[in-house]
């Protein structure tokens, strides 16, 4: 039991509602209050023991909610302005009047994440809170073995116990498949193909990347952080992050490195960028200045040791600055302003924090979250083809989604009552 509320168990063969949401992590926790709020009666499925496990381990458990800056720009997409419609109709601010409705502390951490200053128990107790108790009833272990739509447009849906809910809506709020230790699969995907939408192919997103071949004499640096750029991706895929890189024992990882995963591809490089704060033509400067010193002394100066000896040991001019030329220093000067890493993967779903692909996006409305081949079906949050940077983007779209499903589910069931 998390705040008032627990997963109830039902009683009798078939059970009737408005709305069958499956999934009760953020955006069907979301979704079902929104809906209930709205006089819809909804069924609120869930595999696990328990809703909002994701959520939980968030942020650290404190989890990064939403983010201030929160926009279209920040998702990435094969519709890049498919999020714009429920982005702008649900926003930050809106989220935040919540949190502060219930009065759970928060802070800023950096570049606009917010998190609980508590516990993300406490974001977990407020959706349930949020809940209509007389009108959504969640039941837990729930584990779908069937899903079916009759003639008649109502959705049968069948757990592996024998439990079964009708209802003329089915929102698809599954999530995707990553960190399956946590109970995750691609579900949503299999249930999309059931009835004729076409997916995006699935891959890990803000998820560290592994090295190998020449770049694996960087994983002795395990453990090592720096302030750099990274950038990955080509064309209007591109993107570039400036936070800090982490060293691992199998590549990199680290806020920048997560963040340019979701735009990196196999086969492609990674650039970085070590000191990005320094000056244009700075080792040319220090070599006017500080001739005698050596390149390696002023690399340690500027970053943690042991990353300054594997650069400098890779740059090969460890000599002192006045002994080297000016070609030699641009040179150096443009490895380290663009060093080149060729990942040879992903740590994989296992590491990912979320799945980038998803359901297609061309399926479905961008106003009212439903697929456009099958009306009543509808498909929001991580399970869509929208995938937010790190730092509370993600929980920005599971809301906005959210919303914008509950909205239109409340249109439509008053539309078949008039």
């Amino acid at each position: 039991m998390i705040g008032n509320r627990t997963c109830r168990p039902y009683r009798g063969a078939v059970n009737q509602h408005d709305v069958i949401i499956l999934g009760a992590g953020a955006a069907g926790l979301f979704a079902a209050g929104q809906a209930g709020q709205r006089g819809l009666s909804v069924a609120l499925l869930e595999k696990a023991d328990a809703p909002g496990k994701k959520i939980l381990i968030s942020g650290g458990g404190r989890c990064n909610f939403t983010n201030l800056g929160a926009g279209p720009g920040n998702y990435l997409s094969a519709n890049p302005h498919f999020a714009k419609s429920a982005l702008a109709r649900y926003t930050p601010a809106d989220f935040i009047a919540l949190v502060d409705r219930y009065g759970i502390a928060w802070h800023e951490k950096t570049l606009g994440q917010l998190f609980c200053d508590g516990s993300a128990k406490q974001i977990v107790a407020m959706l349930l809170e949020e809940c209509p108790a007389d009108l959504v009833t969640l039941a837990c272990e729930a584990d779908v073995a069937e899903v079916a739509r009759s003639a008649d447009g109502l959705f049968t849906v069948t757990a592996a116990d024998g439990r079964v809910w009708r209802a003329p809506a089915l929102v698809i709020a599954t999530g995707g498949p990553s960190i399956p230790k946590m109970g995750a699969s691609d579900f949503a995907y299999r249930l999309a193909r059931q009835f004729g939408l076409k997916v995006v192919e699935p891959r890990p997103a803000l998820v560290p990347l592994t090295l190998g071949g020449e770049d694996a004499l960087f994983r002795e640096l395990s453990g090592v952080a720096a302030p750099v750029v990274a950038r990955a991706g080509s064309g209007k895929g591109k993107a570039e992050f400036a936070e800090a890189a982490l060293f691992t024992h199998k590549g990199l990882s680290g806020p920048a490195i997560l963040q340019v995963s979701s735009y990196w591809r196999h086969g492609e490089e990674v650039g970085i960028t070590f000191l990005p704060d320094a000056a244009s033509d700075w080792l040319l400067a220090a070599k006017r200045d500080r001739p005698r010193t050596h390149l390696r002394t002023l690399l340690r100066e500027a970053l943690p040791a042991r990353l300054a000896d594997a650069l400098a040991d890779r740059l090969a001019l460890d000599r002192e600055l006045g002994n080297l030329s000016d070609k030699d220093l641009r040179a150096a000067q443009a490895q380290l302003g663009d060093w080149r890493f060729a990942p040879n993967g992903t740590e994989g779903l296992a590491k990912a924090e979320v799945t980038a692909g998803g359901i297609a996006t061309a399926e479905l409305s961008s106003r009212t979250m439903e697929a456009a081949k099958v009306p009543g079906l509808y498909a929001i949050g991580e399970a869509v083809d929208v995938t937010g940077w790190l730092g509370g983007y993600n929980f920005q779209w599971a809301w906005a989604s959210a919303y914008a499903c509950a909205e239109a589910l409340a249109e439509a069931n008053n539309n078949s009552h008039q």
